[in-house]
């Protein structure tokens, strides 16, 4: 049998925006996850507030949930001392690089990408500039740390597709060793959490009806509440089916939370009702963000802390960016200091 051993010589890297309110499907489908590769890789994650104001943001509001976003990661597992984890904006060289590939960057790729198209149909005439822009900074994110694996979902690879067309562009040009060319790396299947209203589609934290998503900081009562009014199915059986994405969603869901296979949830449910379902799938998710959710609030009373955490993994960041930022000004031609 093959061991899989930790490859500490990989870099990986991966950033959550701090807008809005964390959902149970950015705690299964990423966050969770980072616990355990930050085992296996050189890790850095961060909390990317320079994407957020792309969008008009409340000034007082950012900066909270900036704070309750690295509290969330820390209560969620991730050790500072195990991976470099800061702020995006700490780190000056992710706007400096960001500069430098939209200069590298052609409109018609920018145009093309679907976060743009969609965000941009919701903000009428005056579509921000940043809107436009921002996949430039986002493979200056990934690009500053030499990153070899960056997880995403299934749907956001075009992202990725975009930085590694950027970075070979530039060492056609500069030279191979300019950037490492990323690879995206895909998590296990089984994560993929979907809106309780629109099964159809994935949970987001900014969805219009914030009864379809599940966020950390609910309270019991708030979760329950939900899962109970979640749409189902025709029909009464609970079974795992492509043609059931209501019933089979909040299978997915306790298949993430106990670790059960699909097969052991449904036979749990034979000659039982969809209540019954939504009732065991509601206590499930309670009593296994409860616990967490008391560390989040704990960090968040300890600012003090948050920023010793927050300096350290900047620190760390920065020295390694500049590094990198130095190599790209020297190749394309500036003049050093």
């Amino acid at each position: 049998m093959t061991v899989e051993r930790p490859d500490h010589s990989q870099v990986m890297l991966s950033a959550i925006q701090p807008t809005n309110r964390i959902t149970l499907g950015n705690y299964l489908g990423a966050i969770r996850n980072w616990v355990k590769l930050q085992a296996q890789y050189q890790c850095y994650f961060f909390a990317v507030d320079l994407h957020a104001i792309t969008v008009r943001q409340d000034p007082k509001q950012l900066l909270e949930d900036t704070y309750t976003a690295i509290a969330t990661y820390l209560a969620s597992g991730i050790n500072p001392d195990e991976c470099v984890l800061f702020v995006q904006s700490h780190v000056a060289a992710h706007s400096q690089l960001a500069w430098v590939l939209n200069c590298f960057s052609y409109m018609g790729e920018l145009n093309r990408m679907t976060q743009y198209k969609d965000k941009s149909s919701k903000s009428g005439k005056n579509i921000p500039v940043g809107l436009f822009t921002y996949p430039a900074l986002m493979a200056a994110d990934i690009l500053l740390y030499d990153t070899n694996l960056v997880p995403v979902g299934a749907d956001q690879k075009q992202h990725i597709e975009l930085t590694r067309d950027i970075a070979l562009r530039m060492n056609s040009v500069y030279g191979d060793d300019t950037f490492v060319t990323p690879e995206p790396f895909i998590a296990p299947s089984g994560a993929r959490v979907m809106d309780l209203q629109n099964p159809t589609k994935k949970m987001s934290k900014s969805a219009e009806n914030e009864k379809g998503s599940l966020f950390l900081m609910d309270s019991p009562k708030q979760m329950q509440k939900k899962i109970k009014s979640s749409v189902t199915d025709s029909g009464s059986e609970v079974t795992y089916d492509d043609n059931k994405p209501g019933v089979k969603n909040l299978i997915d869901l306790q298949v993430a939370l106990t670790g059960r296979t699909a097969s052991e949830v449904v036979a749990d449910y034979q000659g039982k009702m969809y209540g019954h379902l939504k009732a065991d799938t509601a206590d499930i998710i309670v009593s296994e963000l409860e616990p967490l959710q008391k560390k989040v609030l704990q960090y968040l009373d300890d600012r003090g802390e948050l920023q010793r955490i927050l300096t350290k993994g900047a620190g760390a960041a920065a020295e390694k960016a500049a590094e990198t930022l130095k190599r790209v000004y020297d190749r394309i031609g500036f003049v050093g200091l």
